[in-house]
């Protein structure tokens, strides 16, 4: 696996199912992004703070097709009738995975640590009740909101493999609920992603696990 000495599988399995945050690398020859992904259900405000501090890119929370389609979530490109709506230039897949925005309705802005992390967590939570259909959905989280949602292929990493799929790979191999919260990792001094080499050394300055995907994939398929 690539960057041995900064964690194996096992050790980022093992970060996941104990709630704490993993770095996920998805492929040079993809958008070539590392990005910090926790469970959604173990986000506290700390861990917001960090995901904006130290990623820098889009919060957001994937989950699986099935939990989407439980909670009535669709892809928004599916959605939006705008011109605008024209994905087939993107340069690194075939569509987009977002769904919609959400804030929780115990936030007050929805836009804080806490309200970032009291909609993530709880978005954790409902996504492993097979009790909580559209209409409980809809009456804890409002649309539109600060906290991107995306959905995952239905076949994960057969079909995409996107941080969205390996994320959501992750916390299925940990036996966490099924939602992950995460963001890209961004250089402050470029303005560009987070260099490979960069990614793993904050991995080691925090004693993170980093996984490359393609390992992930090979060890999960």
């Amino acid at each position: 696996m690539h960057g041995e000495s900064t964690g194996t599988l096992e050790r980022a399995v093992a970060a996941f199912r104990g709630g704490d945050p993993v770095l996920v690398h998805d492929a040079d020859d993809r958008e070539g992004e590392t990005d910090l992904l926790y469970p959604a259900s173990a986000v506290t405000p700390a861990a917001v703070a960090r995901l904006r501090n130290d990623g820098g890119g889009l919060i957001f929370v994937a989950l699986p097709a099935a939990v989407a389609d439980r909670f009535d979530l669709p892809f928004l490109h599916e959605s939006v009738d705008h011109p605008a709506n024209d994905y087939t230039d993107l340069g690194y897949d075939a569509r987009p995975s977002f769904s919609l925005t959400v804030n929780h309705r115990d936030g007050f802005t929805g836009v804080t640590d806490d309200d970032r992390a009291l909609t993530i967590r709880r978005l954790g939570e409902v996504s492993d009740d097979d009790a909580v259909g559209v209409d409980a959905f809809a009456d804890e989280f409002r649309t539109p909101g600060h906290v991107h949602l995306l959905r995952g292929a239905s076949g994960l990493l057969d079909e995409r493999r996107g941080h969205t799929e390996l994320g959501l790979a992750l916390a299925r191999e940990a036996g966490v609920a099924p939602a992950v919260a995460g963001c890209e990792m961004l250089d402050d001094e470029t303005g560009g992603a987070l260099s490979t080499v960069d990614a793993e050394a904050y991995a080691r300055r925090h004693d993170l696990p980093f996984v490359e995907g393609a390992a992930l994939i090979r060890a999960l398929e």
